[in-house]
């Protein structure tokens, strides 16, 4: 034993002792190996308490060795970095790391809500459904803050994560889960046919309990086994061995999920490597040998430090040469318990004594026992493990009711094995009760997968090796790969697996755990037995049992056989729930990779997106696009400041702004005319050819969809625009229209909002711009080029582009498009060619003022809520044809008079500023729902009016202009009164916009 490592073994196991490593636990300094998890190092530093419970506070130690365990949470990491709630059983061990105990205060050696314990009368399963009912002013004021402050578990960092994460796929014949000895034999097996195997295992080191049992196979130790076979599939060309990589998840078709925790053993990501990287595997046949997960005994104090379960002490043991404890005493359901108790005698451990509670024992097992010099206490239970915040006794009571009290420090249990079936259930398939083994094992799988050794119910090594062996090959031959003939069964040492699975002790003094995480005890299940919560969906939910972060992996048995009992029927016949993914936590950084901040989602720039940016533009995400939000000049201190020059820039001269990012559809057909008329509410037949039209589309339930316009190119050839943000959204409805409503129209279409760049020339003088850039033979009077007019041209002596006569802004002006590749040199030629006019760039905000004081609807107004009658556009809808949405949009509450519909809003004090989201309340009347008459959807200050303007729908809204309303703002304290007035504020009567 050393010194600073007061319970490490001086010889054995599979640890660097020549890579010591200093880690933090609670503030205190400790040391470890290379090889160890933190839960391993903090066991040979002496070191039992390591968590309190979530509901009670009570002192909790390490129970298991894996993924199952439910106490020894911890805090990794400080700063941005740091996680909560890791397992310390699978965290490992790196120079540096810090760890936190949590869900404590002040300290973990001194919690004061640990008096929750004394309170535990009034804290039983459901008592958030009963209590903190009256008075009820203080749930707000008093009972929701408490608990919200006392819930949860860990502190998740405040700051952003520095690492990243990574998104990966991969494509196999054959996914073997688990490197246990049963998934090595698969990968094996289906590796030396030639199949592409990928052999996934979630510890740092694969071998399973071949690495942590004293086991032998063909005469040779199973450590050397692991190691040569590990070699062989190294050297296999299309095998792939993925360590510290979880298999979290089975979908559909052959889909596998799985995170690699590529950096997590260090205390920085690697340059340029992810700290973890999720991984979509399609796998043609899939191989489950995921090993078991053993089960503990309900019974008084069974939480207490230092009771473990036995297969995770001989792990400790045996793998990382760490002795658990020095006086112990093994309790145990059946023959593999007492393997325990002969590797903590061979490891220097004094064995008090071996309890079994079934009557009768085998005798080569009771020879150990006395060989050990081991009391056995045959037919008789541990009824209670007592010591506080470490293991100082043991309670044992035999057949007849008496009791013996022993001296211990471990209290190692062991009550049989559950196969580890969690991914066999996620497509909605329940486990099936086998008999033998008192246990569940996989019933109906997943097309594609198997299940082998443990993970099936087959507990031996000997049944693991032959399972593998055997679902290997013949998920290779499923594939086309002619599997070589199987060696001859490999010879194991002697074992026995026999169990009597006791599921809890009765009449202990203390409180007896059946889920640890949750704080669930027995007599929670009786209760929800009593109280009508049976059906194990219910006591699931009533009690919380298997609802914590490990899913019950040590509990669910134990509470179905309580409730079981208390019901009088067997565990298969209480029935059981089902997994769902993920099998372990996962990050959602990991599910994200690269998509978050900024690559949250691919950002689009358009082809004059450098132009934009040269002339100083702040952009804004629009969709998928960064577009010029604005265009500030020295001395613009305020982006209202740039937005006025901008507007009165257009109004007053011309300015140009980037529109490249609207939707653009390009279609064509025969009955491309037809189609339209089926997807617009007005008329498209008799559009002639060379001229544009607005179209406004619904939703099959009858509410706006998207508006825009529409151009006829040739007679059969249509390029329809979207909005920016609606474009995708647009294009897979017109894909539904057609190949679901209307297959047999002869139609096509395809999206070219890339292939054009597009600017819009607006002002009075934009006609004199577009001549100097447009070739010199395309007429652009007024006479040759009306409004709404859409002409082939070229630009630049032969590049050939288009011309729209279209306005936004309610200005003279044209939208000038062009082959994406001259994007940036047309937006150039437009400034140099409006140089002598002061042509000025403009952007969404100065177009979005622009709009608001034509009435112009937007996004804001088409928010998925409002009719082709709310916008004022009633009149549009054709009466002699069908349309999407034409029915629905005939509903009664849709076509009522007084539904609010589209008005315009200005200030009767004209300083006043207006707020989009105020609502529309009588003048005299209070600000309460029955009062509410609408809602302002746009505002903006007119620099041309020079005040605030705004956009809204209000009851009846067209019959009342004139009228005087309040705008109320409860959430920014504003109410002001407003004048009701036509929503077309500039030129309503469009002599600007023809001229």
């Amino acid at each position: 034993m050393s010194a600073k490592q007061p319970f490490r073994r001086g010889d054995g196991g599979l640890i660097d002792r020549a890579n010591v490593v200093s880690f933090r636990f609670d503030g205190r300094s400790h040391q470890g190996y290379a090889g160890d998890t933190l839960a391993a190092a903090l066991l040979a530093n002496g070191v039992r308490l390591v968590g309190r419970s979530f509901k009670y506070h009570r002192p909790r130690g390490i129970l298991s060795a894996g993924p199952e365990e439910p106490n020894a949470l911890v805090e990794l990491r400080a700063g941005a970095r740091r996680e909560p709630n890791t397992r310390a059983t699978v965290a490992e061990l790196y120079d540096g790391l810090e760890a936190q105990s949590q869900n404590r205060w002040p300290s973990l050696d001194f919690d004061i809500l640990s008096i929750n314990s004394l309170l535990a009368p009034a804290l039983t399963a459901g008592f958030y459904y009963k209590t903190f009912m009256w008075p009820a002013a203080f749930w707000e004021k008093l009972y929701e803050p408490l608990i919200r402050r006392a819930a949860g578990l860990g502190r998740a960092a405040m700051e952003d994560d520095p690492d990243h994460y990574e998104k990966a796929f991969a494509f196999c014949d054959v996914l073997v889960i688990g490197g246990g000895p049963a998934g090595i034999s698969a990968a094996l097996a289906a590796g030396r046919s030639g199949a592409r195997v990928i052999l996934c295992d979630e510890d740092f080191r694969p071998g399973g309990r071949l690495i942590a049992d004293k086991r032998e196979i063909d005469a040779r130790a199973g450590s050397e086994w692991v190691a040569d076979a590990l070699a062989e599939l190294a050297s296999l060309p299309d095998v792939r061995i993925m360590t510290r990589t979880t298999v979290f998840g089975v979908y559909d078709h052959g889909i596998y999920g799985a995170v690699e925790r590529v950096c997590d053993h260090l205390p920085v990501p690697a340059a340029y490597q992810p700290r973890q990287r999720s991984w979509r595997i399609s796998a043609k046949r899939a191989v489950l040998a995921a090993g078991a997960i053993e089960r503990p005994v309900v019974f008084a104090g069974n939480d207490t430090p230092g009771v473990m379960l036995a297969g995770a002490v001989r792990i400790y043991l045996n793998r990382y040469a760490v002795l658990p404890g020095r006086e112990a005493v093994v309790f145990t359901a059946g023959d593999d318990g007492w393997a325990t108790a002969r590797d903590l005698a061979a490891a220097g451990a004094k064995v008090v004594a071996i309890v079994d509670p079934r009557p009768q024992v085998d005798s080569a097992l009771v020879a150990l026992g006395n060989a050990i010099g081991a009391r056995v206490f045959a037919g008789s239970a541990v009824s209670r493990a007592s010591g506080g915040k470490a293991l100082k006794q043991v309670t044992i009571r035999d057949a007849s009711g008496r009791e013996t009290s022993l001296a211990c420090d471990l209290l190692a249990v062991s009550n049989g094995w559950n196969p580890t079936l969690h991914l066999t259930s996620h497509q909605n398939t329940r486990p099936i009760w086998d008999e033998a083994i008192q246990a569940f094992v996989p019933g109906t799988m997943p097309a594609g997968l198997s299940a082998a050794g443990s993970a099936a119910g087959h507990f031996s090594l000997a049944q693991a090796l032959a399972d593998g062996a055997r679902l290997g090959s013949e998920a290779a031959a499923d594939c086309g790969f002619a599997a070589k003939p199987l060696a001859s069964a490999a010879k194991t040492d002697p074992e026995a697996v026999s169990v009597s699975p006791l599921w809890r002790v009765k009449g202990g003094k203390g409180k007896a755990f059946v889920d640890f995480q949750n704080d669930v005890t027995d007599t929670d299940v009786e209760l929800a037995a009593r109280e009508g919560f049976r059906p194990v969906e219910h006591l699931k939910r009533y009690t919380t049992l298997g609802m914590a972060t490990d899913q019950g992996k040590t509990s669910n048995i134990s509470g179905l056989a309580i409730m079981a009992e208390q019901t009088g029927k067997t565990i298969p016949e209480t029935g059981t729930t089902i997994f769902r993914p993920p099998y372990t936590p996962v990050a959602i950084g990991a599910l994200a990779g690269h998509h978050r901040g900024p690559d949250f989602r691919p950002m689009r720039l358009a082809p004059t997106h450098q132009w934009s940016k040269d002339q100083g533009a702040v952009f804004v995400e629009t969709g998928l696009w960064l577009r010029g939000q604005y265009y500030p000049k020295a001395g613009e201190d305020h982006w209202l400041t740039t937005v006025n020059r901008e507007v009165l820039a257009v109004r007053n001269g011309v300015g140009i702004c980037d529109v490249s990012t609207l939707g653009k559809i390009d279609i064509q057909g025969d009955d491309a005319a037809e189609f339209l008329e089926r997807v617009y509410i007005n008329g498209w037949k008799a559009l002639p050819v060379g001229k544009a039209r607005y179209g406004l589309m619904l939703r099959e339930d009858g509410f706006v969809m998207d508006d825009g316009t529409t151009s006829r190119l040739a007679e059969t050839h249509f390029l329809m625009t979207t909005t920016t943000a609606n474009a995708a959204k647009v294009m897979q409805h017109l894909e539904f229209c057609h190949q679901v409503l209307w297959p047999t129209l002869d139609v096509r279409m395809v999206s070219v909002s890339e292939q054009w760049a597009q600017a819009a020339v607006a002002g009075p003088k934009a006609r004199d711009v577009l001549r100097g850039v447009v070739d010199a033979q395309h007429d652009l009077s007024n006479e040759a080029c009306p409004y709404l007019a859409a002409r082939s041209v070229t630009v630049g002596g032969s590049i050939p582009a288009r011309l729209f006569r279209i306005s936004f802004s309610g200005e003279l002006a044209y939208e000038l498009a062009v082959p994406a590749d001259h994007g940036d040199a047309m937006m150039r030629a437009l400034m140099s060619a409006g140089a002598p006019y002061g042509i000025t760039p403009y952007g969404t905000e100065a177009l979005g003022v622009m709009r608001i004081e034509k009435g112009h609807v937007a996004g804001n107004e088409l928010n998925g809520q409002t009719t082709a009658r709310d916008l004022g556009l009633g009149r549009m809808m054709s009466a002699k044809k069908d349309f999407v949405g034409r029915v629905m949009a005939r509903r009664e509450a849709l076509i009522e008079p007084d539904r609010p519909a589209l008005v315009g809003f200005r200030p009767v004090e004209i300083g006043q500023r207006l707020r989009a989201g105020a609502h529309f309340i009588g003048l005299g009347k209070p600000a309460a729902m029955e009062h509410d008459e609408g809602y302002m959807t746009s505002v903006a200050y007119s620099p041309v009016l020079k005040h605030w303007i705004g956009l809204g729908f209000l009851k009846n809204g067209p019959k009342r202009i004139g009228e005087r309303i309040r705008a109320v703002d409860p959430v920014r304290n504003g109410d002001i009164v407003l004048e009701i007035c036509n929503p077309v504020f500039v030129d309503p009567e469009g002599a600007r916009l023809h001229g």
